[in-house]
């Protein structure tokens, strides 16, 4: 039996949660007021319909799509499992994936025993846009060169500059949405998906593939949130807030003598022998890029000033010390 690596994502973990994470990419202005209210306010005790009439009915309506083309999934991983084990079921054998990307990916064509290619000749294809860690696209291979393409939209709520660089037909691809990152409430799971047009076997096969009651009432009730124009509002003000945070961590950085690499969204990656245990000591968690494949780096989100202070601030200290 082969060792599955472990899984390493940023936030809390076996020792618990810090003062000042930059570690994971949640928005730093959240949470939302309207979607945490929802969320409060979310009806617990009953189980949510099993078709979540209401629900795909909005997201419908908020994308301007046919009801039938959304799926429903309890996180975005969860997604990533199932279209994997969707192409498997229907004998694809290859997945290309972003140099760089979530582990998610992999960790789901291992599972199924999909081998990791070229993009150019995949079974499944993976799109980024922007991706993870860089905050830059990774747009894959046109759609029409391999069966199944993926555009993983995640963070794009969360670009600061541009729009959309993918250059595939997105209606030829499925589209992967999951707000909580954007709404800061990355302890609510829950997802969805655009399906490409004309795929009602697609479609089909991934409601048979999936659990009953994929999401419970406190993710419906984010994702109904995620539809209500206060909520992009909202969402649509935060970004230039994380625009003018982002302009002077990355300035602090700099003058940290840290070398930041380029990003549109409201993440970036810095090279840097940093001592991230050191740095924990003092209450401020970073993610380690080896898992992405770039050792010697690491992942920042963009924070508040005050938090920017303090990893300023223990960086000098253990800087002096050395």
């Amino acid at each position: 039996m082969t060792v599955q690596s472990p899984r390493i994502h940023g936030g809390p973990d076996a020792f618990g949660a810090v003062p000042f994470d930059f570690s994971t990419n949640s928005n730093a202005c959240g949470p939302c007021p309207a979607a945490l209210a929802a969320i409060q306010q979310a009806d617990a005790s009953q189980y949510p319909d099993a078709s979540y009439t209401a629900l795909r009915g909005q997201l419908a309506a908020f994308h301007g799509v046919d009801v039938q083309r959304v799926v429903l999934a309890a996180s975005a991983s969860e997604f990533i499992f199932r279209i994997t084990a969707m192409v498997a079921r229907q004998g694809g054998q290859s997945v290309g994936l972003p140099a760089h990307g979530y582990g998610d990916y992999a960790h789901a064509a291992a599972a199924h025993g999909l081998n990791v290619v070229n993009t150019d000749v995949a079974d499944l294809c993976w799109a980024c846009d922007p991706s993870s860690p860089l905050g830059a696209p990774h747009v894959g291979a046109d759609s029409a060169s391999h069966a199944v393409s993926v555009l993983d939209r995640a963070y794009e709520p969360l670009r600061l500059p541009g729009a959309l660089a993918y250059a595939g037909n997105v209606d030829k691809s499925w589209q992967l949405y999951s707000p909580n990152k954007a709404l800061g409430l990355t302890g609510v799971r829950a997802a969805y998906a655009i399906a490409p047009l004309d795929a009602d076997e697609g479609v089909e096969t991934m409601n048979q593939l999936c659990p009953s009651w994929p999401i419970g009432a406190h993710g419906v009730a984010m994702l109904s949130a995620w539809t209500q124009a206060d909520t992009q509002t909202w969402l649509a003000d935060s970004l230039m807030t994380l625009a003018q945070w982002k302009t002077r961590q990355t300035a602090l950085c700099a003058a940290m003598g840290w070398t930041v690499l380029p990003s549109l969204a409201n993440f970036f990656v810095c090279r840097a022998p940093i001592d991230l245990a050191a740095l924990r000591q003092h209450g401020i968690k970073l993610r380690d890029c080896t898992s992405f494949g770039l050792a010697g780096h690491v992942r920042i989100s963009v924070q508040a000033p005050a938090a920017q202070d303090a990893l300023h601030h223990a960086w000098q200290h253990i800087k002096g010390r050395a």
